[in-house]
């Protein structure tokens, strides 16, 4: 089997990724059993590092988080609540690498267990960094079921759809929902629904062990917007209703209402309620998605949470609670 250039740069950043994560050698002693220079060995680790060969895990999390967590876990009835700490870059993508290293972690635990056969997952940014930074584990018998609509209104697959990243980490079988996240009209929603594929993948997604979702804003950043989800008119529409949330593609009000625009009445896929009672799973970073969250929160359907320390103190600070830790 011949290689491309490019192939032994993996090959052999991997091996030297090992011998310095696993085997403790420095970069000299890695350069000398390599028979290549040391700056060599500096770029071939960070290549490793860059191409996602390499993956830290962190156990425990400082004293704020875990007070955090307490707070989180009684304001909110959750079953479980896990704050990761701040990295310190205070913007968006550091939050989501935050909480996809603490969420990957956690996922790997509940979804490697004998006791979930069947995992319901939705989608988005977070959700999808987490699944990237979970390691492999054999679950051939595991079944992972979209909830909501899997493409775009324009037939596209959706790229934070996290079915078959979430398949090719744990195996077993992988189950698209093959209509889109929002119909044009509520007729061409029910004439999908009217479909007996979408029908039969439904009901089994409904019975799921667990779900794992993420908790999405309607402003700029949200993805709904990024990736042309949604049109402009709808974005105002959503802006006029009180909107702050986007949950299973149903949008809710501060309080946790169910927002009054027509748009979430065209989302093709289970309806929150529809799991309320089941264990539900959201993972959200950044302090930016304070309102989406505390709006998802007060929903009443969310049972564990995953989230970074800015958000969980920007939750405290827009409830006006103050931890004894932080007085």
């Amino acid at each position: 089997m011949q290689a491309r250039d490019d192939d032994w740069t993996t090959y052999l950043s991997i091996r030297a990724a090992w011998l310095s994560f696993v085997g403790g050698q420095t970069q000299g002693e890695i350069a000398s059993q390599l028979g290549i220079s040391p700056a060599k060995v500096h770029r071939l680790i960070a290549h490793a590092q860059k191409a996602g060969y390499v993956k830290f895990q962190v156990e425990g999390r400082p004293l704020e988080c875990l007070e955090l967590e307490d707070w989180l876990s009684g304001e909110f009835g959750l079953r479980s609540c896990v704050v990761a700490p701040d990295l310190g870059a205070g913007d968006q993508e550091s939050a989501i690498r935050a909480v996809s290293s603490a969420g990957a972690q956690v996922l790997a635990g509940i979804i490697g267990s004998s006791d979930v056969k069947r995992v319901g997952v939705g989608m988005g940014r977070t959700l999808k960094a987490t699944i990237e930074q979970m390691t492999s584990f054999s679950r051939p018998d595991l079944e992972v079921m979209s909830i909501c609509g899997s493409l775009t209104r324009t037939l596209a697959a959706n790229p934070y759809d996290v079915v078959q990243l979430l398949q090719a980490r744990a195996g077993g079988e992988g189950y698209y929902l093959p209509v889109p996240y929002f119909a044009e009209t509520v007729e061409q929603k029910n004439m999908f629904l009217a479909q007996s594929s979408v029908q039969d993948l439904l009901s089994r997604a409904r019975t799921a062990d667990v779900f794992i979702v993420g908790i999405g804003s309607v402003e700029e950043e949200g993805h709904l917007i990024q990736r042309g989800m949604i049109t402009n008119e709808e974005q105002s529409e959503l802006n006029q209703s009180g909107a702050v949330s986007d949950l299973m593609g149903r949008f809710l009000t501060v309080d946790g209402e169910i927002a009054p625009v027509g748009l979430g009445d065209r989302a093709v896929g289970l309806h929150f309620n529809e799991v309320k009672g089941s264990r539900l799973i959201a993972l959200v970073g950044g302090e930016s998605k304070v309102e989406a969250t505390l709006a998802a929160l007060r929903a009443g359907v969310i049972t564990d949470l995953i989230a970074d320390e800015t958000l969980a103190k920007a939750l405290r600070d827009r409830t006006g609670l103050k931890l004894a830790h932080s007085a």
